[in-house]
Formats: structure tokens, C-alpha cells, sequence
């Protein structure tokens, strides 16, 4: 049974992620510690393919800040599955850029099925501290899950593409047992300790109804946490994060709009072109009459 210290650090996380990403890292990683080996098409069609490197850059005066992938504290092993996103490194971007006398605005460019808790909450409170000082606008493309929506939710304005989709609110823990796999594979764990629960939650014998009270609390905890984010980032009550938006499940644009999960439905390039700016250049009718007035100033020397 090979890398299972990494399956006890996935166990030990809260996770703020869509469930089908969560069951497809398990999995993947149960695989991998059952000896199983993938190449990278196999690796893509069983978690999917993973997104590229995306780095903040700057259209005119505008800083575009990209939250993809899975959302990690400090990222590891997630930026090979998924090019995902650091929490610290994005929290040094966003400084950066708020910081910067040449931006004018910022737009966090968000498509991610969410990620751990730990770093969360102080990514999203950072951002909700700086309102007002420039604008600030998640642009959801195509998708906010989770802790994604933990952290976008707290800019000044949520903007989703109209194929997008934004919510999954809640909080997993996760317990693999894998005492019955060793023992097939004639290998027993015996566990030196000293404190109560210090493994408590290890993934060699069953989990013990102590051990899963402790858990739920835990991610209940995470759970109230990310009710009075969201509830503060919307300035909505509690009653209404928990009672809808969603009930832990993704929500499309138009209903998101709806219910007040998000302020508007627009592509990256509607959000840009506000600021003046655009991912595609100088937009035609500016090239148009740049090309006009050239025109003119050759006929006149004619």
C-alpha cells in the first residue's frame, strides 16, 4: 500500500469542493496506492485534463487575477492534477495589484471546483476588507464551486458568463479505511502513540464513533464559517445562504442572478470592455476610425 501519507493528509483536510472532483482525487489516489499506474491520456480521462498555468497579466489598466483548478493553501501534488491555484500566491497578486498605482481595477478571473478550507476564509476576508478602494469584480468562467464562490463572493461584484454556473456551498471531510486492503495484501499496521487523538482518523482500522462525532464537528464548524462568509460577502442573512443558494449544489447564471448568489450575467470580454479594456486588443470600431482618420490625413497630402 504505497502513499499513505497522502491519503492521511487528504483525510485530515475540510474540503470546500464540489463532490465529483473530490470522489475523482480519491479515487485516482486510491489507484495510485494500489500500485496502479496511468499515462496522461489515462490520468485525463479519469480526473480531467489538467488546465494550464494560469498567471495574473494586466489589459490596459485593468489586473486580471486567475483562480483556477483546485484552490490549496499551499500548492502541491493539485497543481499537477489540475493546474490549480495557491491561496498564498494568490493573495500575493492580489496585493500586488491593489497596490499598484497603474491598476485601476481588478477582476479575478474564476473557474474552479473549489479546494480545501485551510486558507480560505482569510483569502476571501482579505478581499472583502479591500472594497472600495478600486474596483474589484470575480468574473465566474465558466464555474465558482465551493471555496471558489467562498473567495469570488467576496469581491464587490460577482459577473457569470451565461453557461456558467456558481454555489456548491458546503463542507466534506473524508475517512478511508483501508484496514480490510491490507489484510488482503497480508500486511498489518501497528500504531505507537502517545495523546488521546493524536491518530485519531488514521486510515488503518475503522473509524470509531468518537473519532466521527470529532470529524462532524470539525466540518460543521467549517460549514457555519462559510454561511457567515457568504451571508457578509451577498449581505444576505443566514436563513437565506442556508435555506438557498443552491443547498450545496451549483446554480446557473440566470437562477444564481436571480436569487442574489451573483449581481449579473456578461462574458470576460463585457466585463474588460467596461474598463476600457479587452483581452482581443484595440476593439474594431477604435481600429476603424484609426484607420479613417490615417486615411484622411493621406488624402489631404494628396
Amino acid at each position: 500500500m504505497r502513499y499513505a501519507h497522502i491519503i492521511m493528509a487528504l483525510a485530515e483536510e475540510r474540503w470546500a469542493i464540489h463532490p465529483d472532483k473530490l470522489q475523482a482525487i480519491l479515487d485516482f489516489m486510491a489507484d495510485r496506492s494500489a500500485g496502479l499506474k496511468y499515462s496522461a491520456e489515462e490520468i485525463e480521462a479519469k480526473i480531467g485534463k489538467g488546465q494550464e498555468q494560469a498567471v495574473a497579466r494586466q489589459e490596459g489598466n485593468v489586473a486580471i487575477l486567475p483562480l483556477r483548478g483546485v484552490i490549496a493553501n499551499r500548492m502541491s501534488m493539485f497543481g499537477d492534477i489540475s493546474g490549480g491555484t495557491s491561496s498564498e500566491g494568490f493573495a500575493r497578486n492580489f496585493q500586488a495589484a491593489m497596490r499598484d498605482d497603474g491598476v485601476k481595477a481588478i477582476i479575478l478571473d474564476v473557474d474552479s471546483p473549489g479546494g480545501v478550507v485551510s486558507g480560505t476564509p482569510e483569502l476571501s476576508s482579505m478581499i472583502y476588507q479591500a472594497r472600495g478602494s478600486k474596483p474589484i469584480v470575480a468574473h465566474v468562467n465558466a464555474n465558482a464551486a465551493s471555496a471558489a464562490y467562498w473567495i469570488a463572493s467576496a469581491a464587490d461584484e460577482m459577473v457569470v458568463t451565461p453557461s456558467g454556473s456558481v454555489g456548491s456551498i458546503g463542507v466534506v471531510g473524508v475517512h478511508d479505511d483501508l484496514s480490510a486492503a491490507l489484510e488482503k495484501a497480508g500486511v498489518k499496521k501497528t500504531i505507537i502513540k502517545a495523546g488521546e487523538f493524536k491518530t485519531e482518523g488514521n486510515p488503518f482500522e475503522p473509524l470509531s464513533d468518537d473519532a466521527r462525532a470529532r470529524k462532524q464537528a470539525k466540518v460543521d464548524a467549517s460549514y457555519d464559517q462559510f454561511v457567515r462568509a457568504i451571508a457578509r460577502n451577498r449581505n444576505v442573512s443566514l436563513a437565506a445562504v442556508r435555506e438557498g443558494f443552491g443547498r450545496g449544489d451549483m446554480v446557473d447564471a440566470e437562477p444564481a442572478v436571480a436569487e442574489g448568489m451573483a449581481d449579473s450575467i456578461g462574458t470576460l470580454e463585457d466585463t474588460l470592455q467596461r474598463f476600457g479594456a479587452s483581452q482581443y486588443g484595440a476593439a474594431p470600431q477604435t481600429r476603424r476610425r484609426a484607420f479613417a482618420s490615417e486615411r484622411e490625413k493621406r488624402a489631404l497630402m494628396l
